[in-house]
């Protein structure tokens, strides 16, 4: 008698997926004018102007933590990937993201079940405008991950091995993305990605695929260093010579 096939486990519907909760927090009016009072006591004064961009407020590392709410390590390398990986220009944000994301890999290779951030960390934020326009062009591939992802693989993403071998890829992408030179940010940045959504939904075969990512990054990293090390010489120049060719 053949064996009876089991179903993969579907993504549940009733849970707002991230690309939604992204939608919802960044794109709604209100949250972010800066009409309100910081004194309680005081009423603020009813707007006579819509308002412009520059009366909104900045999003800080406070806010996502507040959204991360119990999916910290796995949502925050998703963000924090997020506008380096898209194939646009993302200035201003590999470097001190790609920072508070080797900070968090080093904290997941010591096993630690919640993110620490200095306090100053947490008080620094981007432009809620430059955030949304990064969003608008990266959530339609944000939707396109979640729409295959599901909870498979699981120990990838649970087990000791498993998050050791994530926090130690993600350590390097981090690093690589803080190197100032063309081609070292994007590839990286993906890999950190993809990894971090599987790590998000326990999704074992995304965040396998993400590292291989991570393997892709570094070799392109290291080749595009010795490249200016070396005056030309790429890993793969190096590979042929040791193998005689």
């Amino acid at each position: 008698m053949l064996a009876s096939i089991q179903p993969l486990p579907q993504r549940d519907c009733s849970v707002p997926t991230l690309s939604s909760e992204l939608e919802q927090f960044f794109f709604d009016q209100d949250r972010w004018l800066t009409g309100e009072a910081d004194d309680p006591t005081t009423a603020p004064a009813p707007p006579l102007d819509p308002p412009q961009p520059d009366q909104r407020r900045k999003v800080t590392l406070s806010d996502l933590l507040d959204l991360a709410g119990e999916r910290t390590f796995g949502f925050l390398f998703v963000l924090l990937a997020f506008p380096s990986a898209l194939p646009i220009p993302a200035p201003g944000y590999s470097v001190p993201f790609g920072i508070a994301m080797l900070l968090l890999a080093m904290q997941l290779l010591l096993g630690r079940e919640e993110p620490w951030f200095p306090v100053s960390w947490r008080k620094h934020g981007f432009e809620v405008g430059q955030v949304r326009r990064v969003l608008k062009l990266g959530l339609p591939w944000l939707r396109r991950i979640e729409s295959i992802s599901r909870p498979r693989l699981t120990p990838v993403c649970t087990s000791v091995v498993g998050r050791t071998v994530i926090g130690l890829a993600i350590a390097l992408m981090s690093i690589s993305m803080m190197i100032p030179i063309p081609g070292t940010n994007t590839l990286p940045a993906m890999g950190i990605f993809v990894t971090g959504f599987g790590l998000l939904d326990d999704d074992g075969a995304i965040s396998l695929g993400g590292l291989v990512l991570c393997v892709c990054g570094f070799v392109l990293s290291s080749s595009i260093l010795l490249a200016i090390v070396f005056g030309g010489t790429s890993l793969v120049d190096i590979v042929k010579e040791a193998l005689g060719r």
